[in-house]
């Protein structure tokens, strides 16, 4: 019998050499932070910011903050926000133009301007709307199609199971699922077992998120939820290593973990970020992304909030570049 490979994930004729994935987050999964986690190793997935389907074929894909990559961020995943289905055709067409690998649908975003649109975690109350979403983007790609979602308004397992197993039936090929509620914030513990519930349900792939910002969280993650992968969020904005890491667990089933970056390792990738972002982006796009950022990256120092407001405070990115290396250079 052939071994199993846990470091491994195929879903829709896509094989990911690691189960790992990062996650779309608006202001932060842009090509900058893609190019910085992928140098740093370890990622098997690329996402981008979550993309209004309405906009995305009017966006020009050279100028677009969102839509700007570079030729080695492969494979990447294109997120839609999508809830109308006469734009389906127009956005999915777009994607696989711009060399998307796979197509992810946002189901779980709980903005509330997003939701007063209709989108998001909204669509979790309308199944049917759901459910004539998906199999329209099905017919309209041949490319891997996944999903993510929350685990709903309030804990209700006949209801989170009849939505997922619609999703599966309608053409998904893996699910993302947010393990917390809707409403409920980030700073509340992640329901893993809930996931482990979805993982029971259905025979495609299924993929945990939240909560996940060290190698002891994704071992347990793994452990309570049997998930067939693990998406990473804001701990790789935290810790843009933390896929390396992880890659490094599953191939000793966590038994050891490698020391993250010591002093000058850590202010080398701060810096590498911000060159990043001007090999990426125009001006006007840099400094608004280097706050957004380093509001996560400031909590690997004792005294983080010095940068932060060094960073927030600053009218442009020389200045916060330069504000950040008199910080480094004593942290």
């Amino acid at each position: 019998m052939q071994k199993k490979d846990d470091r491994v994930l195929v879903y829709g004729g896509i094989r990911l050499s690691l189960p790992l994935l990062l996650a779309p987050m608006a202001g932060l999964t842009h090509s900058a932070l893609r190019r910085l986690v992928q140098e740093q190793g370890g990622v098997g997935l690329l996402s981008t910011e979550m993309l209004a389907a309405k906009r995305l074929p009017h966006e020009n894909p050279t100028l677009s903050p969102y839509l700007v990559r570079h030729h080695s961020e492969q494979p990447l995943s294109y997120q839609l926000l999508l809830f109308r289905l006469e734009e389906a055709a127009a956005a999915v067409a777009t994607a696989e133009e711009l060399g998307a690998a796979a197509i992810d649908l946002n189901l779980g975003c709980p903005a509330p301007d997003i939701r007063r649109q209709g989108g998001g975690s909204r669509l979790m109350e309308e199944p049917e709307l759901v459910g004539r979403l998906v199999r329209e983007v099905r017919r309209r790609t041949a490319l891997p199609l996944s999903a993510k979602i929350r685990l709903g308004e309030e804990l209700n397992a006949p209801r989170l199971r009849d939505l997922c197993c619609l999703l599966e039936d309608s053409g998904l090929d893996l699910l993302t699922v947010h393990a917390r509620l809707r409403g409920e914030p980030y700073g509340r513990k992640p329901r893993w077992e809930w996931v482990g519930k979805v993982k029971q349900w259905l025979s495609i792939p299924v993929v945990a998120n939240g909560g996940i910002f060290s190698s002891a969280d994704a071992a347990a993650c793994l452990a309570i939820s049997g998930a067939d992968g693990l998406m990473i969020g804001r701990g790789a904005a935290v810790r843009p290593w933390l896929f390396r890491q992880l890659a490094e667990g599953l191939a000793n089933n966590f038994s050891q973990v490698s020391a993250g970056p010591d002093r000058a390792e850590k202010a080398a990738i701060f810096l590498r970020f911000c060159a990043l972002l001007e090999e990426s982006f125009t001006p006007e796009r840099r400094l608004g992304r280097l706050k957004e950022f380093t509001h996560y990256y400031a909590r690997n120092y004792q005294f983080g909030h010095y940068l932060a407001a060094a960073v927030q405070s600053s009218p442009d990115l020389f200045t916060a570049r330069q504000r950040a290396e008199q910080f480094l250079a004593t942290a």
